[in-house]
């Protein structure tokens, strides 16, 4: 049994831990200047871009050559993703980054920024879920974690490089809110054809219950960040686009 397996029930304290610290954090914040943490910043965000770029080049180059040589079904539903030599250490690697991946909202706690609905419900979110489907091998994996790979690669790149300083125009926030929208998309339609496959009878392995909740999941983010990219980019809160771009999981 995997240190997953083992710590599947876990996820569900280390999400109770991180809401508590969100409302702790918050509290004491308000009795003390906000931390200035600009090049912890930098070296946090550069690490991150640094693993996701790595992950999306490694599991991006598996998922190309499945659906390129064995074509759409399989890629979404073999599950030697999960044991292939190198996409194992990379899927693995994934999930485990989703607990580290919390200390995002240190950074904005502490620096006393605004913290959104969509942010901490992502975080949460995303460690139950990731942490849940892993030991299951769910089909449609190496499409959900090869996505999320390429929007984090982009998006901590753009942090890493707005917390070093550098300007970088406000269509760059944009374009990295539209591919989390999109990545939202594809999710449900991932899990639409894994529910079409299985209610065929054809080999697509997973079950109802984490097909609903995955599919309830991605549609809510996808709302979430629609209303984000309304709000950001064409409403009132025009400055949130460069303090809150958000990812996804």
């Amino acid at each position: 049994m995997t240190f997953l397996q083992l710590r599947v029930k876990k996820s569900f304290l280390y999400a109770a831990l991180y809401a508590a610290f969100i409302l702790g954090g918050r509290h004491v914040m308000k009795q003390r200047e906000k931390f200035e943490l600009r090049k912890p910043l930098v070296l946090w965000s550069l690490t991150l871009a640094v693993f996701s770029i790595f992950g999306a080049i490694r599991t991006g180059s598996y998922m190309t050559y499945i659906l390129m040589t064995k074509g759409l079904k399989q890629s979404v539903c073999d599950q030697s993703f999960y044991n292939g030599p190198v996409s194992k250490f990379w899927a693995y690697a994934f999930v485990l980054s989703k607990a580290p991946e919390l200390g995002d909202t240190l950074f904005i706690v502490l620096r006393k920024q605004k913290l959104i609905f969509l942010h901490w419900y992502h975080h949460i979110t995303v460690l139950l879920y990731s942490w849940y489907s892993y030991k299951d091998m769910v089909a449609g994996g190496g499409w959900f974690m090869t996505m999320n790979y390429l929007v984090h690669a982009v998006m901590y790149s753009y942090y890493a490089l707005r917390a070093a300083g550098f300007k970088l125009s406000r269509k760059f926030a944009m374009f990295i809110t539209l591919t989390q929208i999109t990545q939202m998309l594809m999710g449900c339609v991932v899990n639409y054809l894994v529910y079409s496959w299985m209610q065929q009878g054809q080999e697509c392995p997973s079950h109802m219950q984490n097909i609903v909740w995955s599919s309830l999941m991605y549609l809510s983010y996808f709302v979430l960040f629609v209303q984000f990219f309304i709000e950001a980019y064409f409403g009132k809160s025009k400055s949130l686009a460069s303090t809150n771009t958000k990812k996804s999981e």
